[in-house]
């Protein structure tokens, strides 16, 4: 026998390990040695991108007007003297401004460094690079770090990756031109320096699911191609320990839905979107075969589209914490649809280009232009649709229902998960928007963007108190207190369960229901924006039914935007002295400004928007129904709540109850040509039946028009026929749901 054959199997292993680690080794030398042959730029914008440009700003077009604007920009920002200051300021201070800005500057004056290819805005960029890396060795943490991502140049994490982002961008424009020592300076001093605090100093933040992760980990990973570093990039995409438990390829994997919907809502969705693209372009330029815009059957280019989708007349739906002026026109959607674009050629982005009126001095942007500039454009259609949350969509739903009148109407009917941390504590709420005016409100965040004196632009407290608490929204609140009593860990662990969403020419309708927000308490509801055959204007159908193991006190809040006008029923205001209404959850920031009593079947409360229209909510009035007034303000002794308008539907002491309400746009108010038509609600009368496996809503309106909204609460499909009897008359209809014309 040959000994020299046996092994054993401690040697075995370790000649196993050996050989994996010299392949390892191997691999990753291959693999740097591709990323070092890649040329710079290599980032978003490619050497081809660049002479394309180039040809491009040589003939009179939209794309040669940006180019010079932002040169002329650049060529102004020259003749001052260059600002690298110590950092002291919170958000909205100074030294925080000033950093953001110089940012961005290296970032335009980089790109018409490339397409001007005069050294003197290379050389701009340069010097700022080493006056940040002369700098950034010598900082502590920021004085005015937060606890929970600490910065150094900025007051948080976040904001140190989001530099970064166009930082590393502007690098990898101006790398060809620095001479070797001021590279070894400049990654030595700031940019290795930046992307380490990020990641290995910073690991709670890198590792997280979360939209701060994201742009750590774009930055980082961005970072890794323009140096040629392998390890930072498998550590963008699988966080530090390359387990997979984070990282990027983890965030999209978790953080949308199948169909794009991200779960912090809109806002944080078009927030997190410039990061998710940006890093997913570099991803494509340096590694194609990892085909990541074709990642979870092509999530980003789904969430590109959905961001828009959840928007109206421009601006974002504000759910969670969400600023309510932001809007399509935000960088971030005009880098996405871009970068869309210039991936499927769908033309109706070109709709959406022309309303944000920004272009990008990108290739894709380039494309934009050109295609704008030779009518390629198609209308872009917004849908009425329901959005499934989590990562596997069946963490309920944000349903968006849209009307064909002529001036567009749309619901948000919000049936989603929690969000994190940035989630509020209304499940089941619901906005409207009509005429191209918000009409029944979400207040969105207590938050002055960047504004120092307000906490340094950062989240008021108020925030907590009131915007997330059930009662800032339009839902149930059971004994004045929050959903999951306002515990988000609680809240992230649960979500609503819609049952069903359906659209026909008539309208749309969803139902969800909620059943772990108070631990003895559950509660359905069922929405439906419909349009009568002889009118050009939308109703809303609201049907909400609470159940409970013991008696409660229902409250059913309704924000308004608008100036209160009438109601059918009588008002005992507070003429000489205002109280709050509660002394927690929200309730202490409400003025109670009036009570009232129905005693007409049908409750009725009309105000006027500043769109020009009336708007009443007609409420099926109940024996122990309560109206209380409020506005907004109480308890505020640093005036950061704005003085908003509610009206509350109270029932008080029984263990069910069911509210049922249409609200009704109508009429006209010109106070410059100084008439008013139909300032009155239409609808004189409505009754509810419920049948087996089936809803009827009776509305019945002035001249005699009458209808019945049927819908059907179990399973169906499209071709499902129903049939019912009412009042002597037999009905049928088919598929979920059908509006029915009464004739006597």
């Amino acid at each position: 026998m040959n000994t020299q054959t046996l092994t054993s199997p401690v040697t075995a292993w370790r000649r196993i390990s050996q050989l994996t680690a010299a392949l390892l080794a191997v691999a990753t030398l291959c693999w740097h040695s591709l990323v070092l042959a890649q040329p710079h730029p290599n980032l978003v914008l490619t050497a081809a991108d660049i002479i394309e440009m180039r040809t491009a700003i040589q003939t009179p077009s939209l794309f040669t007007d940006t180019f010079n604007k932002t040169k002329a920009r650049i060529d102004k920002q020259l003749t001052f003297s260059m600002e690298v200051p110590v950092p002291k300021d919170a958000g909205g201070g100074y030294t925080h401004e000033r950093h953001k800005k110089n940012a961005q500057l290296m970032y335009d004056a980089a790109i018409v460094f490339q397409l001007t290819e005069q050294n003197r805005y290379a050389h701009y960029v340069r010097d700022m690079l080493l006056k940040y890396a002369a700098l950034y060795p010598t900082l502590p943490r920021h004085p005015m770090r937060k606890s929970s991502n600490e910065g150094k140049l900025f007051w948080q994490g976040l904001n140190e990756a989001v530099w970064l982002v166009y930082t590393i961008q502007a690098y990898d424009l101006v790398y060809n031109v620095l001479s070797a020592e001021e590279r070894h300076t400049i990654e030595q001093g700031i940019i290795r320096p930046v992307a380490r605090f990020l990641s290995i100093e910073s690991p709670q933040t890198f590792n997280k699911v979360h939209n701060h992760g994201t742009w750590a980990t774009a930055a980082v990973g961005m970072t890794g191609y323009v140096l040629s570093e392998p390890e930072f990039v498998e550590t963008a995409l699988l966080d530090l320990s390359k387990s997979g438990k984070g990282g990027f390829l983890r965030q999209l994997q978790e953080l949308f839905s199948p169909q794009g919907y991200y779960n912090e809502g809109p806002y944080y969705q078009r927030y997190a979107l410039l990061p998710f693209v940006t890093f997913a372009k570099a991803i494509q330029v340096n590694q194609p075969e990892r085909d990541i815009f074709g990642y979870r059957d092509g999530v980003l280019l789904k969430a590109i589209d959905t961001t828009i989708q959840l928007s109206y007349n421009g601006l974002f739906f504000p759910l969670n914490d969400a600023i309510k002026n932001k809007g399509i026109d935000t960088i971030e959607l005009v880098t996405g649809v871009a970068m869309a674009y210039g991936l499927n050629g769908d033309t109706s982005l070109l709709d959406i280009a022309q309303r944000q009126n920004t272009l990008l001095l990108t290739g894709d942007g380039l494309k934009v232009a050109r295609d704008l500039a030779a009518n390629k454009a198609t209308p872009y259609r917004f849908n009425s649709i329901a959005y499934g949350d989590g990562k596997d969509g069946n963490e309920g739903a944000l349903v968006v229902m849209r009307s064909a009148t002529p001036k567009p109407a749309a619901v948000v009917f919000k049936a989603t998960a929690q969000g994190l941390g940035h989630g509020h504590f209304d499940k089941l709420n619901w906005q409207f928007y009509d005429a191209g005016a918000e009409i029944v409100t979400d207040y969105g965040a207590v938050r002055f963007l960047n504004v120092e004196a307000k906490d340094g632009g950062g989240y008021l407290n108020e925030n907590k108190t009131w915007a997330k608490q059930t009662v800032a929204h339009n839902t149930l609140v059971v004994n004045e207190q929050s959903h999951f009593a306002g515990n988000t860990k609680t809240g992230n662990q649960h979500h609503p369960e819609l049952h069903f969403f359906a659209t026909n020419p008539q309208g749309s309708i969803a139902s969800a229901s909620m059943d772990t927000a108070y631990k003895d308490t559950q509660f359905t509801r069922t929405m439906a924006l419909i349009t009568l055959p002889d009118s050009d204007l939308p109703l809303v159908v609201d049907i909400l039914k609470a159940t409970a193991k013991t008696a409660k006190q229902f409250d059913l809040p309704l924000h308004y935007n608008g100036q209160l006008i009438e109601t059918n029923f009588k008002r005992d205001t507070a003429l000489q002295q205002m109280q709050a209404l509660g002394k927690a959850n929200g309730y202490e920031h409400l003025w109670l400004t009036a009570t009232g009593k129905p005693d007409a079947a049908l409750a009725k409360i009309t105000w006027l928007n500043d769109n020009g229209r009336f708007y009443t909510l007609n409420t099926a009035n109940r024996a122990n129904l309560q109206v209380l007034f409020t506005q907004l303000g109480a308890n505020d002794p640093n005036n950061n709540l704005r003085n908003e308008r509610a009206f509350i539907l109270r029932s008080n002491g029984s263990r069910e109850q069911r509210f049922v309400s249409v609200l009704e746009p109508h009429g006209e108010y010109n106070p410059s040509n100084e008439f008013t038509l139909d300032a009155n609600s239409k609808l004189v009368a409505m009754n509810s039946h419920s049948l087996k496996n089936m809803e009827i809503i009776d509305l019945q309106f002035k001249d005699n028009r009458h209808f019945l909204l049927a819908y059907r609460t179990d399973p169906v499909n499209g071709s499902t026929s129903s049939q019912f009897t009412l009042n002597g008359k037999r009905y049928s209809f088919s598929g979920r749901f059908a509006l029915l014309h009464v004739t006597e």
